[in-house]
């Protein structure tokens, strides 16, 4: 189960930066598409939308960092056994 723990582990750190990546190419596809009249909206949800998706992939990298390094291999049953 650990093996399992650290392969998705690096899957999350590659998977992170790949879901920005597309969210940029995608952000500038639609931007420069959009007529005139409608750019400025598609400029503002698109910041919108990065500004909430990348934290949320930097959380996934984290995560996946943490789960590649083997820090899940041990998880508490119960409070007692947390350390301070």
């Amino acid at each position: 189960m650990n093996k399992i723990k650290q392969l998705l582990g690096y899957i999350w750190m590659i998977t992170a930066p790949a879901i920005i990546c597309f969210l940029v190419y995608q952000a500038i596809t639609k931007i420069n598409t959009a007529s005139e009249a409608t750019r400025s909206n598609v400029i503002l949800q698109w910041v919108i939308i990065l500004l909430i998706f990348t934290p949320i992939c930097v959380g996934f990298f984290i995560f996946g960092k943490y789960a590649s390094e083997d820090a899940y291999a041990q998880l508490p049953s119960s409070s007692d056994e947390l350390e301070d």
